[in-house]
């Protein structure tokens, strides 16, 4: 399994679009692909859009974007520049 962890800096936090984006890049991979507020310690798939908007990360809060499985890494060298938001 391998991981990265991003901090939210955008004063709207985790919102529709980057949260659009993020569920869009994941599901182009093979692995699982998992988000964690650091905060509450909810998971919820990266493919999934209403369950990243559901996390109601804010600005401030850790995200742990972690992925497993074939072309992990791949996968996690994507998603870091959709994350800069």
């Amino acid at each position: 399994m391998q991981t990265f962890v991003y901090e939210i800096t955008d004063p709207a936090g985790l919102h529709a679009r980057p949260a659009t984006s993020i569920a869009a890049e994941a599901s182009r991979w093979p692995c699982e692909i998992i988000v964690a507020l650091d905060r509450t310690r909810e998971r919820v798939s990266a493919r999934d859009l209403m369950g990243l908007m559901g996390l109601d990360a804010r600005q401030g809060d850790r995200l742990q974007v972690s992925a497993d499985g074939s072309r992990a890494s791949e996968a996690l060298a994507s998603l870091l520049p959709v994350f800069d938001f």
